[in-house]
């Protein structure tokens, strides 16, 4: 492969990423949105929601290959789960970092505003936006298991499949044939 065609197959990759953590990331925008509609206040956050879905999606591409040794050889789901949390530590400290920089003028630094962000209505936005960010990670790091073990196209193979293939009258047969591609532990 050829360094252009591994540059365009990782811009595709990255832009394909960003375009799932933009559909979590613009979902929550738009719930937010309609939630302050009520008060009359009207947000604007299309690029904040870009450029988050764009960092994110880099991050978590990169995150990818960095191996966590206490989860080799155990269910895939502890892998999902370790990763997951952490993941979502580094964005809660990095929004509970965002909020005490932002407040910083209006309580006399950071360290004062961090001390203030837990008792204020700021905390309530993080725990909101962490568990928006939750879901997108979760079933991000559930997609990276499911490709990491059945290859890149089974998303394409299983969603242009007829639903007959799916859906047969002999559930046991289609159970069976799920268990022979799964290795045993």
């Amino acid at each position: 492969m050829s360094f252009k065609q591994k540059l365009i197959e990782e811009v595709k990759i990255v832009l394909l990423t960003s375009l799932y953590f933009f559909l979590w990331f613009g979902s929550l925008m738009v719930i937010k949105n309609l939630l302050l509609r009520e008060y009359h206040i009207e947000i604007v956050g299309v690029s904040i929601v870009i450029i988050g879905a764009l960092i994110v999606a880099k991050a978590v591409l990169i995150l990818e290959y960095i191996p966590i040794p206490f989860t080799k050889n155990k269910p895939a789901i502890l892998e999902v789960l370790v990763r997951t949390f952490l993941y979502l530590m580094g964005v809660f400290v990095i929004l509970v970092l965002e909020k005490s920089i932002e407040a910083r003028n209006e309580y006399g630094g950071v360290g004062e505003a961090l001390k203030n962000l837990w008792s204020g209505a700021d905390i309530y936005h993080i725990w909101v936006n962490t568990i928006c960010v939750f879901g997108a990670l979760f079933f991000y790091n559930i997609w990276s298991v499911i490709k990491g073990h059945f290859g890149e196209r089974i998303f394409i193979k299983l969603m242009r499949s007829p639903m007959e293939d799916h859906f047969q009258a002999d559930s046991s047969q289609n159970m069976e044939d799920v268990t022979h591609t799964i290795p045993k532990s």
